[in-house]
């Protein structure tokens, strides 16, 4: 019986616990909710010069290829090297009459897009502080871009936002390293150059709608559904209702007019290519898609950007915006859940391998 009460007595603890736990987790929630509403611009600018990245990974591997009696004397040589330098800076700032001209710079911005190409805002954020310092035909604008595709409003916002970057009369290169398909490939063609490496998958020129319907199940079932409309195309497909032919027409005219002004889009910016033969909606590996044209060159974006240092001060602009607490758990159940599941599925096929 004492056992029994114990036993209550810590359970009672436990429950109590876990729901003062969740008050205080609901009152943070709420909190950076609010904070979040309150500060729209809760974020900061990044900047990250990649000279540097690259010299230090140079050098590591330099000083691990040495011996100690070489690296001695490969650092002595380095630290008198920076210091000529950082005294023949100081020279030329104090030399006023012969200002040095500013560097050409190279800004490199990221875009990883998803079905709503939700990096667009940050992407804008990056875009506008760029366009606030870079110098129109001195300066370039490098975008490592990244998407299969997604909606089409939200892409063509994207893609405008990358049109600003030409309309200032500075240079635009979109490097591709995995996919910059339909949407994707949207925002790609508004570059003056577009780069890719072997097996990058481009192109996708078309569109696409799908959507189930349940109006058969419905009705097997005696229930009814009703859809009032003010406008002849106000609704022209549903998942719940009755679809008829003119509404299937509609439908497919829409979307024939989209891919109309998708490929005069890609036309404009890309005049050389041959739409008709590419805006099928198939998709070209790199090295295929430089022979129809949809590319210009094959490179990854590790090598533009280490060649690219040898000639400019190349920086990496991205913005940030802060996390939240829940977003911040998520994303960290997210990564858990994503890792289990990949290694079962290594783990299955080296089975199968075996």
């Amino acid at each position: 019986m004492e056992f029994l009460t114990d036993y209550g007595l810590f359970l009672a603890k436990v429950v109590t616990f876990v729901i003062a736990a969740i008050v205080v987790v609901s009152i943070i929630v709420s909190a950076t909710h609010k904070e979040r509403d309150d500060d729209e611009d809760d974020g900061e600018l990044q900047i990250r010069k990649l000279n540097e990245k690259y010299r230090k990974l140079r050098e590591s591997i330099q000083a691990r290829l040495m011996s100690e009696h070489e690296r001695k004397a490969w650092n002595k040589a380095k630290k008198k090297k920076d210091k000529a330098e950082k005294k023949a800076g100081k020279a030329k700032k104090t030399d006023a009459d012969a200002p040095e001209a500013a560097p050409k710079r190279i800004y490199v911005l990221d875009f990883d897009g998803d079905i709503k190409a939700s990096d667009t805002d940050p992407l804008r954020r990056a875009i506008s502080a760029v366009l606030s310092v870079a110098e129109p035909g001195k300066d370039e604008v490098v975008i490592r871009l990244e998407s299969g595709g997604g909606l089409v409003h939200a892409y063509g916002l994207a893609a405008a936002q990358l049109d600003r970057i030409r309309s200032k009369g500075i240079h635009l290169t979109a490097c591709v390293d995995k996919v910059a398909a339909s949407g994707g490939y949207m925002m790609a063609c508004v570059a003056d150059k577009i780069i890719a490496s072997p097996f990058a998958v481009l192109g996708s020129i078309g569109v696409v709608a799908q959507l189930p319907n349940f109006h058969r199940l419905l009705k097997k079932n005696n229930v009814d559904f009703e859809i009032l409309t003010a406008g002849e195309h106000k609704r022209t497909m549903t998942i719940f209702g009755e679809n008829t032919d003119k509404g299937r027409q509609k439908f497919l005219d829409d979307l024939e007019d989209t891919h109309g002004l998708f490929k005069d889009y890609v036309s404009e910016r890309r005049p050389d290519l041959d739409i008709a033969a590419v805006a099928t909606g198939d998709i070209w590996f790199g090295k295929r898609a430089l022979e129809v044209k949809l590319i210009d060159e094959i490179k990854t974006s590790d090598e533009y950007l280490i060649e690219a240092c040898d000639r400019a001060d190349v920086v990496s602009v991205s913005f940030q915006r802060k996390r939240t607490l829940p977003e911040k758990l998520g994303l960290a159940i997210s990564a858990a859940l994503e890792h289990t599941v990949w290694r079962v599925l290594s783990t299955f096929r080296n089975q199968k391998i075996q």
